[in-house]
């Protein structure tokens, strides 16, 4: 597949038919992806191939409660666990979610997590990550940019191959829980999971801002970058 079609048609597929996903094609998925950028090549990942249904049942029962607090802030108007968020605010959307939110968290991908074709749980080995932000007074996050990379890789990669798929975050949220549960040491971070499999509709064009709307020339406030 051309790389510039696959940029531009990579989207987050939550929907797979049932066909199932040989190893080997998982085993060549990841071969593609680790060829992502890291931080000193340090290649500070790790994953974790879920096929044991009862493993998969217990990270679906620990992904629900934070998809229903992610809805519940969405139809409060809030876009959830921003930073910048009123954390009042936050605790009153998910502690009266209200009857639609719950009808949607019991549908979709969420209800259906341990049913996908391909289930993988991504660490990365935080003594690997060069997080230069860790002394700001402010949220971190360029330790990420020595894992995610792999992680849009993976996808990349699977997409490639004819199947689709997603990275969700949201299990981060019980990251005691899984790593526990997925024997992973200490000094591990969980940085995500993503889903795999043949997509119930195969993915087309992506729509996007305009490059005029978010770049510019010198300065934040300066020309916008020429098209």
């Amino acid at each position: 597949m051309d790389l510039i079609e696959t940029l531009r048609t990579t989207g987050a597929v939550r929907e797979f038919t049932e066909q199932p996903v040989p190893d080997h094609v998982v085993s060549r998925i990841l071969d593609n992806a680790r060829f992502a950028p890291s931080g000193a090549n340090a290649q500070s990942w790790h994953v974790v191939l879920i096929k044991d249904p009862e493993i998969r049942t217990r990270l679906r029962e620990l992904y629900l409660p934070g998809w229903r607090d992610y809805l519940a802030m969405g139809a409060a108007g809030l876009r959830p666990w921003a930073p910048g968020n009123d954390r009042a605010a936050e605790a009153a959307a998910m502690s009266s979610p209200g009857e639609g939110v719950a009808a949607a968290a019991a549908e979709g991908f969420a209800a259906h997590f341990d049913r996908v074709p391909v289930l993988l749980v991504l660490f990365a080995d935080l003594a690997g990550l060069a997080a230069v932000d860790r002394d700001l007074d402010r949220y971190s996050f360029a330790g990420g940019a020595s894992v995610y990379p792999f992680a849009w890789s993976i996808l990349l990669a699977a997409r490639a191959e004819g199947l689709g798929g997603v990275l969700t975050t949201m299990l981060v949220r019980e990251e005691d829980a899984v790593k526990h549960l997925l024997g992973a040491p200490e000094r591990w971070a969980l940085a995500g999971a993503i889903a795999l499999g043949h997509p119930v509709r195969q993915p087309r064009r992506l729509q996007r801002r305009p490059v005029e709307s978010f770049a510019t020339v010198d300065r934040v406030d300066g020309a916008v970058l020429p098209g």
